[in-house]
C-alpha cells in the first residue's frame, strides 16, 4: 500500500513574526494609588454627615421597623427578647376600627392644609413682590407664626377657640352668633386643627415662593404689558409656569411636614373627641405611649405607614422632575 506524503510547512519567517507581533502583550500590574490629601479631606468632611444620618435616621428607621415586626411588651422591650411575628402588627392595624377614620382624617387634613397654605402663600408672595413701602417689614411680621414654637402656637389657638373664654366665640357673640364648640364638638374639631396648621404653614410657602419670584426676569412682565396683557394674564402666562419647579419642591416639603403633624393636633384636641380629629401621627402616639399598656408594635406599624406614604410621594416627585428635565 502506497503511503501518501505531504509537503513540509514552508511558511516564511516574516509571517511567523507578524503572528507573534499580533498577539497582545502581557498585562502589566498597575500599582494601587494611595488616597491623596484632598481625598482624605473629603472623607473627613463627609464623616460627620454620615455619622449623623446613621445615628438619627438609619438607626431609628431600623428600630421602628424592628418594633413593627415583633410582639413587644414593656417587659420584652426592656429585656430585648420580643418574639418575631412578621406582618401581624400591620394586620392588626388594618383591621382596627380606628384605621378608617384615621386614614380619612389624614388625607383630608393633608390635602386641605396643602391647598390653602400654597394658595395663600403664593398670593402673599405675588403681593409682596410689588416692592411697596413697608414690604420688608410686613414680610418679617408674617414670619412670626413660623418662628414660634409649635407648643406656643397650639396653646394660643386652644385659648382663642375655647368654648367659654375664647376670643373667637366672643366675636361671634358680639355679632349675634351663638357659641361654637370648636375643640369639643366632633363636627368642628378637625376644622379647628386644620385652620391652626394653615396659619402656621403659610409663612413657609410665602418665603420659598417669594424667593422663586425673585428669579423671574422683570423684562418678561414689561414685554407682556406692552403687548396688552393684564395682571391676571401675566400671572397665568409668566409667573405660574416659571414657578413650577419651586412650587413642586414647596408642595413636596409641605406634604412631608403635614403628614407627620402631631404637636398641633395633640395639644388642641388629642385626636378627639371620639376620634373626630385623629390622624396617623396621633394614632401612632396613642398606641405607643398614650395607654397604660402600650402597644409598641402596632404603633410602630402606623408610623411605618406614614414613612412609606412620604417615600412614595418623594419618588413620584423625583420621577416628575426627571421627565421635566428630559423634556
Amino acid at each position: 500500500m502506497k503511503q501518501t506524503t505531504y509537503p513540509p510547512d514552508r511558511r516564511t519567517g516574516p509571517d511567523r513574526k507578524g503572528a507573534a507581533a499580533a498577539a497582545p502583550p502581557p498585562a502589566r500590574r498597575t500599582p494601587r494609588r494611595r488616597p491623596t490629601s484632598q481625598q482624605w479631606a473629603a472623607w473627613a468632611f463627609l464623616a460627620p454627615v454620615t455619622l449623623y444620618l446613621a445615628l438619627f435616621y438609619a438607626y431609628p428607621l431600623y428600630r421602628n421597623l424592628d418594633l413593627s415586626l415583633r410582639d413587644y411588651t414593656v417587659r420584652s422591650f426592656v429585656r430585648g427578647d420580643a418574639p418575631f411575628i412578621g406582618l401581624k402588627n400591620f394586620d392588626t392595624v388594618l383591621k382596627d376600627p380606628t384605621f378608617g377614620p384615621a386614614l380619612t382624617h389624614t388625607v383630608v387634613f393633608t390635602a386641605v392644609c396643602l391647598f390653602f397654605q400654597y394658595a395663600l402663600g403664593l398670593a402673599l408672595a405675588v403681593f409682596f413682590n410689588q416692592h411697596f413701602r413697608l414690604s420688608a417689614t410686613l414680610r418679617a411680621l408674617f414670619l412670626v407664626p413660623w418662628l414660634l414654637p409649635l407648643i406656643v402656637s397650639a396653646s394660643t389657638w386652644s385659648w382663642m377657640l375655647n368654648s367659654d373664654s375664647g376670643i373667637v366665640n366672643a366675636v361671634l357673640h358680639a355679632v349675634g352668633i351663638g357659641p361654637v364648640n370648636w375643640l369639643t364638638s366632633p363636627s368642628w374639631s378637625l376644622t379647628s386643627v386644620i385652620v391652626a396648621n394653615i396659619w402656621i404653614g403659610v409663612p413657609f410657602n410665602l418665603v420659598v415662593l417669594y424667593s422663586g419670584l425673585q428669579s423671574v426676569p422683570a423684562s418678561l412682565y414689561e414685554a407682556a404689558a406692552l403687548d396688552g396683557a393684564g395682571a391676571w394674564r401675566r400671572f397665568w402666562s409668566i409667573t405660574f409656569p416659571l414657578l413650577r419647579p419651586v412650587s413642586a419642591i414647596t408642595l413636596l416639603l409641605g406634604l412631608v411636614y403635614t403628614l407627620k403633624v402631631f404637636d398641633i393636633i395633640w395639644i388642641m384636641t388629642k385626636g378627639g373627641p371620639a376620634d373626630s380629629s385623629i390622624t396617623f401621627a396621633t394614632w401612632s402616639y396613642q398606641l405607643g405611649f398614650g395607654n397604660l399598656l402600650p402597644a409598641f408594635g402596632p404603633g410602630a406599624a402606623v408610623g411605618n405607614l406614614l414613612v412609606v406614604a412620604a417615600l412614595v410621594f418623594g419618588l413620584v416627585y423625583l420621577r416628575v422632575q426627571r421627565k421635566q428635565a428630559l423634556s
